[in-house]
């Protein structure tokens, strides 16, 4: 690599200063451009890379490229690189986000390192000095590199460092903040370091693309979660002191009572972050080091999802469809809580919803708002429970109904009634499979030949982990992962998964995808209803006549390189216990 002599160890925004007509000359901007951004540059007395970056006229990518070139070092995308845990090891997080630099791989006596400006000598000279090692820099992203800092360290050194800022500001030691009143949190939040640190934590959750936040007292700390696509990850902890003035500010925040701390309380919250409406549905919960917050953000953008966006199969998609033209009855979408029950109802009336169709649902809560439905939500202080409320939406000439959720026997006979009586109502059940939903009725009190008249459907589903694009491979499949999927073993069977990368959180995955199994009775279902068939047994007559397992849709997404045969069985495995149950039944 060509050396970097010292009369070159100038920022490499300031590079761009000697440059600015090459960047006309290579295309990166127009002439107007760079006269604009150079009166900027003299206006905001700003290096001249840092004006065209805040105007948008060029990407960071861009600039990173140009510098490498005219610097003659390597640009390097830290997403398509697999980068050796040990060498990141090396070095602590602090003079990683310090010199804006992560370690990728070490060759003998010499390591690579990607830097935001490679051409900070004294930046090389303190990583040389930490690795007692040669420094080979390459050109990187900063955004990436600091993504990539937080896969590696998670994102506590930002949030750790604004707390050290605040405490900093403070004239006076840290001794009661426990005191609203000392953080600033007036009734407009402003300017309060609670506000400041609330503010960083949402704001990197919506970054992350968090469903959750989990703010959790310890004896000695406080420390914070987020779950991205299902799974839950560290990414802070604050000294103890902090818990109650942080409660406060999203108690304030969600118009709840601040003095109370015994009971539970929920509440939610509209705001804008990063440019996208966010709604929070905060949940508080006292426990032993006092109050745990729970956090949902719901992403108002994606209320519009459609139907072909949820990983239904090209036949599931159809058959579901064909039932969304019926004129009555009832289907049932069916999982665990945080399965995508919901999300799968709304895509479905969007679909349906047309001008010449009454739609009116009634839900707990209301989590996103479609336009041209009719949205209630549930107010048991007022009366307004799912039965009481389904009772007044058959007084209001709909077409097509939607019921949240059936929790009670009540519930199930009004919504079986609403179904008998000429209406297409929809709703969802915790069962772990389609044909469960049966006994689940069953088993509530409704009667059988009610429900066999009345069932058009089951929609059962899981949310799956999609193989990172990012950093996407081929390999060969576990022997036993195989077989534990009932599949031969093949070792020439080959598909992908995700090697770990920024992008993903080096976990190899990024997003999720349903998987889904569609149980449509027909008449020998309808008998096994009526005879109070176990749902083994109605399971077993649904395979047979052409139900596609979860497991099945699960196994194909993995031979696509969707999704990894390990993620198929860790979410399907209550499947298998239900096909053995299934072979001790039939024998």
């Amino acid at each position: 690599m060509k050396a970097i002599p010292e009369e070159e160890s100038i920022l490499s925004l300031r590079l761009l200063d000697r440059l600015e007509n090459r960047l006309v000359e290579e295309g990166l901007i127009t002439k107007e451009q760079l006269q604009s951004a150079l009166q900027e540059k003299k206006d905001r007395r700003q290096h001249l890379g840092e004006v065209l970056l805040e105007l948008k006229f060029v990407t960071s990518d861009d600039l990173d490229q140009f510098i490498a070139r005219h610097l003659g070092i390597p640009h390097v995308d830290l997403n398509d690189y697999s980068i050796d845990p040990k060498v990141v090891a090396l070095f602590d997080e602090a003079t990683a986000r310090k010199n804006k630099m992560i370690p990728l791989f070490q060759i003998e006596d010499t390591v690579t390192i990607a830097m935001a400006d490679p051409v900070d000598v004294f930046a090389i000279d303190q990583i040389k000095s930490i690795a007692k090692l040669k420094i080979e820099p390459v050109v990187a992203s900063e955004e990436i590199i600091s993504r990539t800092i937080d896969s590696f360290f998670g994102s506590k050194e930002h949030l750790q460092g604004l707390v050290k800022e605040i405490e900093a500001d403070e004239k006076q030691p840290v001794v009661d903040l426990g005191k609203p009143e000392v953080l600033g949190l007036t009734e407009d939040g402003l300017g309060g370091p609670a506000v400041r640190i609330v503010t960083a934590i949402l704001n990197q959750a919506v970054k992350e693309e968090a469903s959750d936040i989990h703010i959790e007292p310890e004896r000695d700390k406080l420390r914070v979660r987020f779950r991205i696509d299902g799974f839950l990850y560290d990414v802070s902890s604050f000294p103890s002191h902090y818990l109650q003035p942080i409660v406060s500010r999203i108690k304030i925040l969600a118009k709840l009572d601040i003095g109370e701390k015994r009971k539970p309380q929920d509440g939610k919250i509209h705001l804008n972050i990063s440019g996208k409406k966010i709604d929070l549905r905060i949940s508080t919960y006292p426990v032993v080091y006092g109050e745990k917050v729970a956090i949902r953000l719901l992403d108002l953008s994606k209320a519009q999802v459609k139907l072909q966006d949820l990983g239904l199969s090209v036949y599931t998609l159809e058959k579901y469809k064909e039932l969304l033209q019926l004129s009555n009855g009832i289907i049932l979408v069916t999982g665990p809580t945080g399965s995508g029950k919901t999300t799968t109802l709304y895509a479905t009336l969007n679909f349906i919803n047309t001008k010449d169709r009454h739609i009116i649902t009634i839900e707990d809560p209301v989590e996103y708002q479609l336009g041209g439905i009719n949205q209630g939500q549930v107010d048991p202080k007022a009366g307004m429970i799912f039965a009481n409320a389904l009772r007044s939406i058959l007084r209001q000439d709909p077409d097509i109904i939607m019921v949240g959720e059936i929790r009670d026997q009540e519930t199930a006979e009004l919504t079986i009634h609403a179904a008998l009586t000429g209406h297409l109502v929809f709703s969802t059940l915790h069962t772990n499979d389609a044909p469960g939903a049966i006994t689940r009725l069953l088993d509530m009190g409704v009667e059988p030949y009610l429900l066999s008249s009345s069932l058009r459907g089951v929609l059962a589903q899981r949310l799956v982990r999609k193989v990172c694009p990012k950093c996407s491979e081929t390999y060969v499949p576990d022997a036993t992962i195989l077989k534990n999927l009932n599949l031969t073993e093949n070792s020439k069977l080959k598909t992908r998964r995700g090697r770990g990368c920024p992008y993903c959180r080096m976990s190899g995955y990024k997003g999720r995808s349903g998987l889904m199994e569609l149980f449509i009775p027909n008449k020998r279902a309808s008998e096994l209803i009526n005879s109070k068939a176990p749902a083994a047994r109605i399971r077993e007559v649904a395979l047979e006549t052409g139900m596609i397992s979860m497991r099945e849709e699960g196994m194909r997404k993995a031979l696509e390189g969707i999704t990894t045969f390990e993620e198929v069985q860790r979410v399907t495995q209550d499947e298998e216990i239900s096909v053995t149950k299934v072979g001790a039944d039939s024998s």
